[in-house]
């Protein structure tokens, strides 16, 4: 192959058509058992009223869904129409081990075979890596403990009082959700939360891109995009605020048996904790590349990494988002197209 495109994703679905469209040879190789990549994994109850700006997939607008449908039946549809309108040769289900270098090209070795490249476009996004913070207590705690990948709904909390760790979307999406049928919610975070109350503009847009662009040019793990933008201070935001559902607190200290206890000794009963304490980007099947920096992330210009200009991130730092990956996917065959190697192969 010319190229081998590791997940597909809205990042790696990207990157495909654009490979085709500069008539290089390639395959995408997928983990999951149909089309969606991330959104097939997304709880029942997120509705597309609730989903953030989901952009064009390149050549085939998104037409504005129902407000009431479920997210994760919509974006596969969607994507299962952009494979299939492209002919896009996505091959599923297929688990990438490793990636090595051999004479000079890339070895990708999975649980269907090897293919063997001079170009590996990764776009395994970060589903698949579910971060758990660790504190002390926690293996004491007698209810239940999940991440919010493994959130499927709020009517499983009924009666009970939940604390739901993180800052993010997802935590307060599933906060807002879970109050509705709990007997109580607790919002704990490490930083005082940020809200943004101004349209998402392109200058903001661009704004926010050079901030966590900057950190994997200089080698760091990228931070999300939320943590820069803020949370978006939607109408259900509003009177979640003004009715007190999103009062936060500071990080409690530890975890008992039944609850958790802050500095000050003040002690909330729980039943269940929700860790939306986000993901880490599913990289460790490119370590035999050794492609990681001193800092812990992988420094990147643009998508292709410094270490190894044969290998490009979309859906990585910058392009991880909807708008972001595509453009991602446009720039990674641009640059895999001007490769030596490939060049060589041509002549």
């Amino acid at each position: 192959m010319d190229v081998v495109v590791i997940g597909a994703g809205q990042a790696g679905l990207s990157a495909a058509y654009f490979l085709k469209r500069a008539d290089l040879d390639h395959v995408v190789l997928d983990a999951d058992a149909g089309p969606g990549g991330a959104w097939r994994h997304r709880w029942p109850t997120l509705r597309m009223a609730t989903v953030h700006g989901v952009h064009d997939l390149p050549g085939m607008p998104f037409a504005e869904p129902d407000p009431a449908a479920p997210a994760n039946e919509v974006l596969p549809a969607y994507f299962a129409e952009f494979e299939r309108r492209n002919g896009l040769d996505v091959r599923r289900p297929v688990r990438v081990h490793a990636v090595r270098d051999q004479d000079g090209l890339l070895r990708v070795e999975t649980d269907h075979g090897v293919w063997e490249a001079n170009a590996v476009v990764n776009a395994t996004g970060t589903w698949n890596r579910p971060f758990w913070p660790r504190y002390p207590g926690q293996e004491l705690f007698r209810g239940r403990q999940l991440h919010s990948s493994q959130y499927r709904g709020p009517e499983e909390f009924t009666g009970q009082h939940v604390v739901v760790v993180g800052g993010g979307t997802s935590a307060v999406q599933q906060l807002l959700e879970i109050d509705r049928h709990a007997a109580g919610t607790t919002w704990v975070t490490r930083r005082e939360p940020e809200f943004f109350d101004e349209p998402f503009t392109p200058e903001l847009g661009r704004a926010v891109v050079a901030k966590v662009d900057d950190r994997v040019r200089r080698g760091l793990p990228p931070r999300s995009v939320v943590s820069v933008t803020g949370l978006n201070l939607t109408p259900a935001v509003r009177d979640a605020l003004r009715t007190g559902v999103l009062a936060r607190r500071p990080m409690f200290e530890r975890i008992t048996e039944d609850g958790v206890v802050w500095p000050d000794g003040a002690h909330q009963r729980a039943d269940a904790i929700v860790w939306a304490t986000g993901f880490r980007a599913a990289l460790d099947h490119l370590a035999p590349l050794h492609l990681r920096e001193p800092g812990g992330g992988v420094r990147v210009e643009g998508t292709r990494v410094v270490a190894d200009p044969r290998v490009h991130l979309v859906g990585y730092g910058p392009s991880a988002s909807t708008v972001g990956a595509t453009r991602a996917g446009r720039a990674a065959a641009r640059e895999i197209k001007a490769l030596p190697s490939l060049r060589r192969v041509a002549a």
